[in-house]
This record gives C-alpha cells, structure tokens and sequence, in this order.
C-alpha cells in the first residue's frame, strides 16, 4: 500500500469513526417562491400619474391640426393671441423633456409625466424637444399633446428654445 492510499484510508475510517450513530435527516420539500422587486403599493407617485396621464394619448385619434407653416395648435376656448405669444417666445418654458432616442411608447409615457409634474408644480409652459430624425416623434408628439384636456396650445419653438426640434406647450394650471 502506497502512503497516499494509506492517508486516504485513515482519513475514510476516521470519518465513519465520527458520523457513527448520526441520522438522515429528512429533506425538506419547502419551496421559496422569489420576492418580486416591489408591490404594487410600493409603487411610485410619479409613476402612478404617468401611467393615468398615458390614458389622454391615442396612436389612433388624429386631430385637425393645421398642415401649413409651423406647427400649432389651440384649443377652441383659447385665444389665438396666446399660441401668437408662444411663436414669438414671450413665454419661456421653466421644464424641457428632451426625447432624443426615445421609442414612441417611451415618449409617450414621458409626454404624459411631464404634463402630470407641470400640473402638479404649477409649471404653465415646457418645452418638448422631439427632434427632426426620422420624423416619427415630429409628427406624434403634436398629436398626443392635441388630445390632452390639460393642454392650451403649442407651438413649434423658437429658434433659441430648439426651433423644428422643439414644441413650446403652453399648459392650463387647476386653481388649488
């Protein structure tokens, strides 16, 4: 025998020397389902206000928005002074969502976020830039914001707001 078969035997004898009498112990058959990452209460405020104010943007609802010149809209109830004031830059947006590279249902969840936090912070005028690329969002944007109740009037910005890439969104504040 060979010293290091003769280790191993005295290593295997003095191993069943020590586990002499023990018992098996049964398996338990406990299963552990995995913690989701949070509940549905834990969910956020903000998160909460985006997925409501998601509701007000149709892909299928196209609104008659006028084809000429920039792009603009009013609401009926709305002067068109004020969409005049959004063209010339009079009102300066205190919030700007920037969508570069945003998908289109990400856009509108954003879009949708940022009327909620507006409304919330008494915010009346931001800046959406949407940018020129493909004209996807160029052309949706206009049409979700259309649709919102909250929603005044926009206009394409100024040149120092963004210009084509960008609408000015003039927003109506809830007296509190």
């Amino acid at each position: 025998m060979s010293k290091k078969e003769h280790i191993e035997s005295d290593d295997l004898l003095l191993f069943r020397d020590t586990v002499k009498g023990i018992k098996k112990l049964q398996q338990d058959t406990i299963i552990q389902r995995p913690r989701k990452r949070f509940s549905r209460q834990e969910e956020t405020k903000k998160d909460r206000e985006a997925k409501d104010q998601e509701f007000f943007f149709s892909d299928e609802f196209v609104p008659l928005l006028n084809e000429d010149g920039p792009t603009r809209y009013s609401r009926d109830d709305v002067s068109k002074y004020e969409v005049k004031r959004l063209r010339r830059g009079v009102y300066i947006p205190d919030v700007y969502l920037d969508m570069h590279g945003m998908k289109q249902q990400e856009a509108k969840r954003e879009l949708g976020a940022l009327i909620a936090y507006c409304i919330k912070e008494n915010v009346a005028c931001a800046s959406v830039m949407h940018g020129i690329g493909k004209h996807i969002l160029k052309q949706k944007v206009p049409l979700w914001l259309a649709q919102h109740p909250d929603v005044m009037a926009f206009h394409q910005a100024p040149l120092e707001f963004g210009g084509a890439g960008a609408i000015l969104v003039l927003l109506q504040i809830p007296d509190k």
